[in-house]
């Protein structure tokens, strides 16, 4: 029986690290460090790190996260940008598009459901 409890911690698995596709790359060259803590039916968690850019973003996936550190501003195409700060949560759902900007280096935990 595996253990049905498992803690939340960049310690658990080896970090990949990745950046925004050149297409879609407005400022900087922020770098993506991902610990995917969990993969399970279509369903992700773990903990997402970037340092300071800005890149478009196109979600195809439904995604839970709250900020653990660091200060962001996600801007919906045509709409108003949201500022993100340590402790905010928020809930990102299927066809949303529009821009993440990292001020300051930004950790969240998250949850992904494709």
């Amino acid at each position: 029986m595996t253990n049905a409890l498992q803690p939340v911690t960049q310690n658990a698995v080896a970090p990949e690290i990745s950046h925004p596709a050149p297409d879609r790359l407005i400022d900087s060259n922020p770098v993506f460090t991902t610990w995917n803590i969990e993969e399970t039916d279509n369903l992700f968690a773990g903990i997402w790190q970037s340092t300071p850019g800005k890149w478009r973003v196109i979600y195809d996936e439904w995604e839970y996260f709250t900020l653990t550190a660091g200060h962001s501003v996600i801007t919906p195409d045509g709409g108003v940008p949201v500022v993100l700060t340590t402790g905010d949560s928020y809930i990102i759902r299927p066809g949303f598009t529009g821009t993440w900007e990292v001020v300051e280096t930004t950790v969240k935990d998250y949850v992904i459901r494709l």
